[in-house]
């Protein structure tokens, strides 16, 4: 470009963008040679993400160098959600933030909601930057009818075949998950644990993860209609919890026909 290049005549030519001001033009040119060397380590990286990731449904985060996370999203396929981030088409059109990315961790799942409240969990915590932030879920923008919004447990896939996840939601936001054992060999521990997670005296703090129970209301009200579900307060203690659980585990119609599969 010589010494003394003409951003503004590089700007229009070669971006596209015409009339931009001196100093806007240098900096536009300047940010495309910054994108332009980086887009050789950034195919590389890519392949080598891409070529670890399973091909099953799941959470992932994209890091830069600094380990910093740049984006957090979900995939029915991680592998190929992943190679369409990386997709050489797809370059020119890759955020700057989203160019940094070196690296990428994730987490396998067994259904549709825990990968709706993981996603949203790892949002609230990571704040990346190149998601959209746009705060905790809300029930008004959801439009979820007003019998569904009440204390429920539903039971959903787990990532692992022999277990389930107990995904407990409460009308104050609060949220949790829980693997057990289809065999009802963790049920002693687990029932006590999603009892108390109900008690009236659980208070909500500001130390608590975000409340992202209204994402279990929204996704009951949608694709897990069918999904199986419990009214936690319809026990009279943890034991007559366990037996319910343990009931409903063992009835193997549960697993072939009720449980919402991740699609």
């Amino acid at each position: 470009m010589g010494d003394s290049p003409d951003y503004r005549r590089l700007a229009a030519e070669v971006l596209g963008i015409r009339g931009a001001p001196e100093a806007l033009a240098r900096r536009l040119v300047r940010q495309a040679l910054v994108m332009e060397d980086r887009r050789e380590s950034w195919g590389e990286a890519g392949e080598r993400i891409c070529r670890a990731a399973p091909a099953d449904p799941g959470v992932y985060v994209l890091r830069d160098e600094e380990g910093r996370a740049l984006y957090v999203g979900k995939a029915v396929n991680l592998r190929r959600r992943l190679r369409a981030h990386f997709a050489t088409r797809r370059w020119r059109a890759t955020p700057p933030t989203l160019a940094r990315a070196v690296d990428a961790e994730w987490r396998v799942v067994g259904s549709d909601l825990e990968a709706l409240l993981r996603e949203a969990d790892l949002i609230a915590e990571l704040q990346p930057p190149g998601n959209v932030q746009v705060g905790a879920p809300d029930l008004q923008r959801r439009a979820v009818p007003r019998a569904l919004v009440r204390d429920v447990l539903v039971v959903v896939p787990s990532v692992e075949e022999d277990s389930v996840e107990m995904v407990g939601a409460r009308v104050d936001g609060r949220w949790m998950i829980q693997r057990t054992r289809r065999d009802g060999a963790d049920l002693k521990v687990h029932a006590t644990r999603v009892r108390r997670f109900f008690s009236p005296l659980l208070s909500v703090n500001r130390s608590d993860p975000a409340p992202l129970a209204p994402i279990v209301f929204s996704w009951l009200a949608g694709r897990g209609a069918g999904a199986t579900r419990l009214d936690p307060h319809d026990v009279t203690s943890a034991r007559d919890l366990r037996a319910r659980l343990a009931a409903l585990l063992a009835d193997e119609r549960l697993f072939a026909e009720r449980l919402v599969i991740y699609s």
